[in-house]
């Protein structure tokens, strides 16, 4: 078994073999040629049955993908934990060893992404636009509070104006002559630039969202279909689940990892479930849109929501009721999607392979 400890510069690699004991350890290079060695270290040691890496969707991801294109299955390594920390020292070999000895005794078992696949294109879709999004809002905070204190003749030509409105009356500012005031001037230039790169970052998420919608429609049709669901709620509930779909044992598991799967807390006769704040929160805002746009325009979604105020539940508790229905309706039509995307990658695959069949 070969175990890594991924670090930005430098990955540490343990070889252990079937009966737990390290036989060796190296430090390799973060870079291609860094994994060619490493590859060809661990394999002179004999066959490599699985590797263990830690940290698979940070540091370790370009290694990971390595591995797998070199043939060898791959999972995720969980750290030693605090408890385990406190027991013993902490060093980067001894991390290594143990990530190879939890791929041996199974406790590490799932595997990593591949990193990869449309999923991968749209997770930087995602992160792109929702930075262009914090940079949008930051600057909109920012020409506000100078409008604040700016010249009250200025203020009062732009402070009845809605953002849209506001954003172009800006863009049109201009400092004015030698003669004007040299604070009026320098608002009149900042606000303009504030409003230039607001501007700009709405054309970039905008861009991206295009983009974004482009890789669902093509790989995940069926998810922009149900009520709801946008392409960006679509492709943040797609990097949750991942573009290995052996990750996931089923809908279940897929609800628990974006935290809409109730948590029982049941004592005697009270039976009751809570708030379960774990799972990816990104997911469960999602899912909370998606209930929230159904609540408004769906008749079913309000039909059951008044079903369920009758027998006494409040809106917190049917909203989370309705994001598990969510969650399992989501879960299904990936797994469509995929199938269908797989029967056709075969297809084509077959007509490749014998073109006879074409005609």
């Amino acid at each position: 078994m070969l175990g890594v400890d991924s670090h930005r510069d430098v990955h540490v690699a343990a070889v252990v073999s079937m009966l737990g004991q390290a036989l060796a350890t190296e430090r390799f290079p973060t870079t291609a040629s860094g994994y060619r060695d490493l590859v060809e270290w661990a394999c002179g040691w004999g066959v490599v049955h699985r590797a263990g890496v830690e940290s698979s969707g940070n540091y370790g991801a370009a290694l990971s993908r390595h591995l797998l294109s070199a043939g060898i299955e791959v999972v995720e390594a969980p750290g030693p934990g605090r408890s385990a920390r406190r027991r013993r020292s902490k060093s980067d070999e001894g991390d290594a060893v143990a990530a190879a000895r939890s791929v041996l005794s199974g406790r590490a078992q799932f595997p990593v992404n591949t990193g990869k696949g449309p999923i991968e294109i749209a997770r930087m879709y995602v992160m792109a636009k929702d930075s262009a999004a914090r940079a949008k809002r930051q600057a909109m905070n920012q020409l506000r509070a100078i409008l604040v204190t700016a010249d009250p003749v200025l203020r009062e030509e732009l402070r009845s104006l809605k953002r849209r409105a506001l954003i172009l009356a800006c863009l049109q500012l201009r400092e004015g002559d030698e003669e004007t005031d040299p604070l009026v001037r320098a608002t009149r230039f900042t606000l303009r630039v504030l409003a230039e790169r607001i501007e700009q970052l709405r054309v970039q998420a905008l861009l991206l969202e295009q983009r974004l919608e482009g890789v669902i429609v093509t790989h995940y049709p069926r998810l922009l279909e149900a009520l709801g669901v946008g392409p960006h709620s679509a492709a943040v509930l797609l990097m949750v689940l991942g573009d290995n779909s052996a990750r996931m044992r089923g809908e279940a598991s897929f609800a628990a990892l974006c935290g809409a799967s109730p948590v029982e807390y049941s004592s005697g006769s009270r039976q009751h479930r809570r708030l379960n704040r774990g799972g990816h929160r990104q997911a469960n805002a999602a899912l909370h849109r998606i209930v929230l746009s159904r609540l408004r325009w769906d008749s079913r979604t309000q039909t059951y929501y008044e079903r369920r105020v009758t027998e006494g539940k409040t809106r917190r508790e049917i909203i989370r009721c309705l994001k598990r229905y969510v969650a399992r309706e989501i879960y299904r039509l990936i797994s469509a999607s995929r199938k269908e995307l797989n029967g056709t990658a075969s297809r084509g695959a077959l007509l490749a392979e014998h073109p006879a069949l074409t005609r």
